[in-house]
């Protein structure tokens, strides 16, 4: 969230000003975040907070294959429902320190800013990863908007300039890449294998790809014209070509 949204407001940071006056976030556009890709199967993520925020950072982890536990002494009605089905697991009480324990991520999203701040805390001491939803400097990363189809996934940050430029491309951005690039994705990781088996150098490989992906005709205007096997004839092609130089 943007600092003007704080401005005059009650302070919601570790500073415990009275009421914000954004010195908090200030250069805060000009933090050079690390963009990364994270890998959560199987890792244990917890959120703090059972409401409406709650629910959407715990279908967010989900969808990633993490290990989900949301500890809030009340929950939605779709929280119980995960809860009561096993996807995830629920502490039914107050965060404690303890909860970080054999933890890698921790989202809160409560509206106590003295429990906010206390995660913060805990998580920074244990050099965790912590983001407390809408408070940026109780935040070591981000979440950006993330557009998703099949193997493809696009962020979009504005560094919390603004969430509502961010929805806007989002939306773009989903109907200019669509399936057919989804699908171009799963039928080139499909010749990996070859091309590691047969090409024997990094610039190899990346001559061979880029021949698909650049070349023409066009594989993106092949398969949403809905020809396949006409980008499957295409990576045959290139196939003969490149081994032919072996």
């Amino acid at each position: 969230m943007p600092a003007q949204a704080y401005t005059g407001k009650d302070c919601v940071c570790q500073l415990r000003k009275g009421i914000c006056d954004q010195s908090c976030v200030q250069g805060m556009l000009d933090t050079p975040f690390y963009i990364a890709c994270l890998k959560l199967s199987g890792r244990r993520c917890l959120v703090v907070g059972g409401g409406e925020i709650g629910l959407e950072k715990v279908e967010g982890l989900l969808a990633c294959d993490a290990d989900v536990t949301l500890v809030a002494p009340a929950a939605n009605a779709e929280l119980r429902a995960l809860a009561a089905d096993g996807s995830i697991a629920w502490e039914q009480r107050e965060y404690v320190p303890s909860d970080l324990e054999g933890t890698f991520m921790v989202i809160a999203c409560t509206d106590d800013t003295e429990i906010n701040i206390r995660v913060f805390d805990d998580a920074e001491k244990r050099a965790m990863l912590v983001n407390i939803v809408d408070v940026p400097p109780l935040c070591n990363f981000i979440l950006p908007a993330i557009v998703r189809t099949g193997p493809l996934a696009i962020a979009i940050s504005t560094a919390g300039a603004s969430p509502a430029l961010a929805k806007r491309m989002k939306r773009e951005v989903s109907e200019l890449f669509g399936e057919e690039y989804a699908r171009l994705a799963i039928m080139l990781n499909d010749a990996r294998g070859w091309a590691k088996g047969t090409l024997p150098t990094y610039q190899d490989r990346k001559a061979f790809f880029e021949s698909i992906v650049n070349g023409e005709p066009d594989p993106v205007a092949l398969l949403r014209a809905g020809d396949e096997q006409a980008v499957l004839d295409l990576i045959a092609a290139a196939q003969r070509t490149h081994a032919s130089a072996y």
